[in-house]
């Protein structure tokens, strides 16, 4: 696409006369391969322009019976008119953008097989005294085995071969804010040179959504997103159910929950080190924690590359996160307490992009995960859930 001269929102128009003309004066006759200037009995030479002429020359007289040119000239035109042309800001922000923490943070682990099986220790039969010479008996450690189906994930797309051709290169604004270290997390400001590479980057960025959300609320025995029943695996609002939850039966939440929970989880041998919650929650944390401490320092961006309020607890410092796919409708509220070293996303093929067969005068692609969520230890966990 040729440069158009634009810097940031403002257009230049000097810059499209510069890159066509140079330092040509305007006015000035370049091309007259019929001689209809010559008929007139003007010499045209490189030098010469409009404003050069003599006030009495056959090219001054013909002018003044012309009709000065307005931006309306030519009649309206498909966004304006006719004769003035369009030029598009070559960003293209995402209104539907959601960060994804959890997709960042979240352990992603390599896995052969179409199963995540892994062993577990239930009980331990324990250690014991005993008197000098008596007899040793063993005791039995209890183990049992996890195992969890891996699920795939789809995002398709399809763009005809005149888009391609027609389609000049736009940028695809960040996903993440302005606040979010470099590198740290999603995907930044990304340039498309086509349709399809545009297509690429929406539907790439939709199936990181898909993810983020199935990591939270998935559900492998009735699908909350578009996908049929069972397709889903379960994410952790699933895993977690019951186990170690403090319940508000819609009523406000205190520190002393969060507190609470923690202990829940670090009785059980866990250490909570993220708690993810909807955005409501959050604030009201937020006023909490200030309310407490009488300062802001309780708020920073964390090593995650978010921003969240560090909190501690008995089972040490525990990073606060909002998210954007957690409701925030009174009593479906809630915040979960996570031991990051439980937590595993089980990968038997990462995000790959793959062309379809061909569809008329267009190219088909799909981009494809294949992955679940396992925890190893619930227990090492907690929530908070029915906040009001």
């Amino acid at each position: 696409m040729a440069n158009t001269g634009s810097i940031g929102n403002e257009f230049d128009s000097s810059g499209i006369y510069a890159q066509y003309f140079g330092n040509l004066k305007s006015g000035v006759v370049y091309q007259d391969k019929l001689g209809a200037y010559k008929n007139l009995g003007l010499k045209i030479t490189p030098e010469d322009s409009f404003n050069n002429f003599n006030e009495n020359s056959p090219m001054i007289k013909n002018a003044r019976a012309f009709k000065a040119q307005g931006v309306t000239s030519g009649g309206g035109g498909t966004a304006g008119y006719a004769m003035v042309p369009v030029f598009v800001d070559p960003r293209i922000v995402d209104r539907t953008r959601k960060q994804t923490p959890l997709v960042s943070i979240m352990p992603r682990v390599s896995n052969n097989g179409m199963y995540a099986d892994y062993n577990v220790i239930t009980a331990k039969g324990g250690a014991f005294t005993a008197a000098e010479d008596s007899a040793l008996a063993e005791t039995n450690t209890t183990y049992d085995r996890g195992s969890t189906a891996i699920k795939f994930l789809y995002s398709i797309g399809r763009v005809t071969g005149p888009s391609i051709a027609a389609q000049p290169s736009y940028v695809m604004d960040s996903i993440q804010g302005s606040d979010v270290a470099p590198g740290t997390a999603n995907y930044g400001t990304q340039s498309a040179p086509n349709a399809l590479q545009q297509e690429v980057l929406v539907k790439t960025r939709e199936i990181k959504e898909l993810e983020e959300g199935l990591l939270i609320r998935g559900n492998a025995t009735t699908s909350v997103y578009a996908g049929e029943d069972g397709t889903e695996f379960n994410g952790i609002v699933e895993i977690m159910s019951t186990t170690n939850t403090v319940d508000k039966n819609t009523t406000y939440l205190t520190l002393g929950d969060i507190e609470l929970a923690a202990r829940y989880a670090y009785d059980d041998g866990g250490f909570p080190s993220i708690a993810i919650c909807d955005s409501a929650t959050y604030l009201q944390v937020l006023e909490l924690v200030n309310d407490k401490l009488g300062y802001l320092k309780s708020v920073e961006t964390t090593e995650y590359g978010f921003t969240g309020i560090k909190y501690h607890t008995i089972a040490g410092p525990l990073t606060i996160i909002p998210s954007r796919f957690m409701s925030t409708t009174t009593a479906e509220r809630a915040m979960y307490l996570l031991d990051m070293s439980s937590w595993e996303t089980r990968v038997l093929q990462d995000l790959t992009y793959e062309e379809l067969a061909k569809v008329n005068d267009s190219r088909k692609f799909m981009l494809k995960s294949y992955e679940t969520l396992i925890c190893r230890a619930a227990a090492f966990n907690a929530s908070i859930t029915e906040i009001k």
